[in-house]
């Protein structure tokens, strides 16, 4: 027999991004963000609300770039996700991560995060939450590469389980939701 949960926002697997902008003064800022995935060839669509400073730095710059949490920063990405870029303008650095500038689009990469997406605003919906972007490069450092492709196993990409409030890899739980990114504070 089934048990039935209701309307909930719950799919298996919700892979964990990091979708990084620049602020207006151009100090980086991310978020973490689990409802998007891509959704046409060369196009990414996320759920993020109006009130994100990354939602209003996407709109002014017309630029993002999605990395892959990993294994390895599950509570520096936990952290990004529990902490407001409106109340703290510089949260990348507090937890620790480092920018370099994308060479495709206005905004930055994440040198932890090994594998990133770099996307062109195409639209946003304030009333959806639906933003979409043009995907113009995908970039992976060569440490997650085996035979120029990027390797999962090495990679180490990390889920949201939105039931359970964890982050999964490959089976393995590797962290508590809402809770690791804490310890940063």
């Amino acid at each position: 027999m089934r048990k039935n949960f209701g309307a909930k926002p719950i799919l298996y697997p919700q892979p964990v991004f990091i979708i990084a902008t620049y602020n207006v003064d151009g100090t980086p800022n991310a978020m973490n963000a689990a409802w998007g995935g891509i959704s046409e060839e060369d196009q990414i669509t996320m759920c993020i609300s109006a009130d994100h400073c990354t939602t209003k730095n996407v709109l002014a710059r017309k630029a993002f770039t999605v990395s892959m949490a990993t294994a390895d920063y599950v509570a520096e990405c936990d952290y990004l996700g529990i902490v407001s870029g409106n109340e703290t303008p510089d949260k990348v650095a507090r937890c620790g991560f480092h920018t370099s500038k994308s060479e495709f689009v206005d905004a930055p990469l994440i040198d932890e995060l090994p594998m990133a997406v770099e996307c062109e605003l195409i639209s946003y919906d304030p009333e959806s939450c639906c933003m979409i972007g043009r995907v113009v490069n995908v970039c992976a450092e060569e440490a997650v590469l085996t035979d120029g492709k990027i390797d999962p196993v090495k990679l180490r990409p990390i889920t949201f389980d939105g039931m359970n409030h964890t982050y999964l890899t490959l089976g393995e739980k590797v962290g508590d939701a809402f809770a690791d990114g804490a310890k940063i504070k």
